[in-house]
């Protein structure tokens, strides 16, 4: 019985089926997970995209840094406008002006009707060589009689100083500190619908202690001194604490008539009502010779101080200023925190 005759013994080369040979160099071209051999591989590719996503964050970054420092050169240049250009002249007005001052609004520390603004506003309107007259142009229905006090005090010093009239001209109301602020002008301007008087102090709270009592509420209020609750709204207030607080009131209520009767002089046509802390109407208050005339703003420049160009130079705090004075505050505060926060500073 013959061998069987094997291929390699005659040379022959075996002779794959045409599917397989043309799938045999196919699969010798692939790599592992499918990734040709001729194109980048999946490393690579990750590897790119991380450092062009840094690149892209480093870029955000400086763009960012770039926009805050940007942010903060214009607001300390906002800020230095803005302190620099508070209303009211800069220098002297040379030529003959009438000067405004303007009270309006409340008059309280902090408020642009203080006695740290208006102040400031009168002693740069009398030391001005041009300024003719000063005018208080008032429309306020009063306040802090330690404000209104100041401001009288320092209206009568000026005056002897620089030798300057003053002139009060009231818009819509002239009343209670308002007026004590006014009776120490030359004179007094009206229009005859408007507010003036309210020659009176007041001192004003709530009592809750019989809604305490009926709700069943204890007030548990600890203090070092007898009268150190005084004026407590939840605690009940003595007669003793009345009549003190009512002694202070017609004392500062005095002061007031004082001031009023110095300014008016023999002006005043007292009455039993005149101090009582009642309001005329601007024509009223003529008659009663709280007032001197009928007139405004323009009237008294042109007519009485002779001098129609009208200067300002009313102070006022600024939405800037405000900015500052939040954002230095709470530089402050942050500071006092941080130091805490170190171990022995307190």
């Amino acid at each position: 019985m013959t061998d069987p005759i094997r291929p390699e013994d005659q040379n022959i080369e075996p002779k794959w089926p045409e599917s397989r040979f043309e799938s045999a160099p196919a699969a010798t071209k692939s790599g592992v997970g499918g990734a040709s051999a001729e194109q980048p591989g999946w490393e690579r590719t990750a590897l790119e995209k991380l450092a062009f996503a840094a690149l892209d964050e480093q870029r955000a970054s400086r763009r960012w840094r770039t926009f805050v420092r940007m942010a903060w050169l214009a607001f300390f240049i906002f800020v230095a406008w803005a302190v620099m250009d508070r209303s009211g002249p800069s220098a002297d007005v040379s030529t003959p002006h009438t000067a405004v001052v303007q009270i309006k609004g409340e008059i309280a520390s902090g408020a642009e009707a203080s006695a740290e603004f208006v102040v400031a506003a009168m002693r740069s309107a009398f030391e001005d060589k041009g300024a003719q007259a000063v005018v208080l142009l008032i429309n306020s229905p009063g306040g802090s009689p330690v404000q209104a006090g100041i401001i009288n005090d320092e209206i009568r010093r000026l005056k002897e100083i620089h030798k300057k009239p003053v002139y009060a001209v009231v818009e819509e109301s002239c009343a209670s500190a308002a007026y004590y602020i006014a009776v120490a002008a030359d004179k007094i301007f009206v229009d005859k619908a408007s507010i003036v008087g309210s020659i009176g102090v007041l001192m004003d709270g709530f009592g809750f202690t019989g809604l305490m009592d009926k709700l069943g509420v204890e007030r548990r209020l600890m203090t070092a001194g007898a009268n150190k609750g005084f004026l407590d709204p939840f605690s009940p207030q003595t007669e003793t604490q009345r009549a003190f607080a009512q002694t202070m009131l017609d004392q500062i209520h005095k002061q007031f008539i004082e001031a009023v009767k110095a300014g008016r002089g023999t002006r005043l046509k007292e009455t039993p009502d005149t101090f009582s802390g009642l309001f005329w109407s601007g024509q009223q208050s003529i008659e009663l010779g709280l007032a001197d005339e009928l007139g405004n703003l323009d009237y008294v420049a042109r007519e009485v101080v002779k001098a129609e160009e009208l200067v300002d130079y009313t102070l006022r705090d600024n939405v800037a200023e405000r900015l500052v004075k939040r954002f230095g505050a709470a530089i402050g505060e942050g500071s006092i925190r941080a130091a805490k926060a170190v171990p022995g500073l307190r």
